[in-house]
């Protein structure tokens, strides 16, 4: 996929075609004009664009036809509701209604169940934000966004809340020379009854262990702090933090 040369939907994606702006503009007036075939060229010359937007959504277990399916359904909106008078590229218009399609299609297909009416609350508030990137040709505020629909922004803040895809403890946020540092590492542990130490009680493991390898780990499950916090205190970046305390556990492990 990443070479652009699978198949996605029966679609040899390695034969889709390119077209150029000024081929896009004139596909563009024609379909305008009703012409059903310059529709049909101009979708075909963007599969591309859908299938280089569906590569932000793998690794979520999702079926990628059905992401470039419903992909190509956001191209489709984008193609009918573009108006050549804003000024901009098709293609900076289409990114947000392709990426708006699927993220819509995630939501609905999410196992964690939201009221129909915060998720109505939710879509027009993502409508607004539409109309009023296209208007303005910037990022509105949550405020902007909730006097457009003449309710009260933590009404606003909740709904859009409620529909953000989870994300996992094991999610990447950062990598340095292949110290990789995790949503989880993030997270600090504040239950003292519970923390790691306290269970596994290995006090001659423990002993064994360098200086600053027992300083990171009582900083961290002892005292609950993230490794951000641990990296200020004791003046290490936070990456050498995070393969220090996988060593340390790794050697009371074993």
């Amino acid at each position: 996929m990443y070479n652009n040369k699978v198949s996605i939907c029966g679609v040899d994606t390695s034969k889709l075609p390119l077209l150029k702006e000024s081929e896009k503009e004139e596909l563009l007036r024609l379909t305008k004009q009703g012409d059903a075939k310059a529709r049909e060229t101009l979708i075909n010359g963007n599969l591309r664009l859908v299938l280089s937007v569906i590569q932000k959504f793998t690794g979520r277990g999702e079926n990628l036809d059905d992401l470039f399916q419903i992909g190509c359904i956001g191209l489709m909106k984008a193609i009918d509701n573009f108006d050549a008078n804003h000024n901009v590229k098709f293609s900076t218009y289409a990114v947000p209604m392709i990426i708006g399609e699927i993220r819509r299609y995630l939501r609905d297909n999410n196992p964690i169940r939201v009221s129909r009416s915060i998720k109505d609350t939710a879509y027009r508030a993502m409508q607004v934000r539409e109309k009023l990137i296209n208007k303005n040709q910037k990022e509105p505020t949550v405020s902007e966004i909730a006097e457009e629909l003449s309710l009260p922004r933590a009404d606003v803040v909740i709904a859009l809340e409620s529909i953000v895809d989870p994300i996992s403890l094991y999610d990447p946020i950062y990598s340095d020379g292949g110290d990789t540092i995790y949503v989880l590492d993030q997270v600090g542990d504040n239950n003292d009854d519970n923390n790691l130490l306290g269970e596994i009680a290995l006090k001659e493991a423990i002993k064994n262990l360098s200086d600053r390898e027992k300083t990171i780990l009582s900083l961290r499950f002892m005292c609950g702090k993230t490794q951000m916090e641990v990296s200020e205190e004791i003046g290490i970046s936070q990456a050498q933090v995070s393969r220090l305390e996988k060593c340390a556990l790794k050697k009371i492990k074993s």
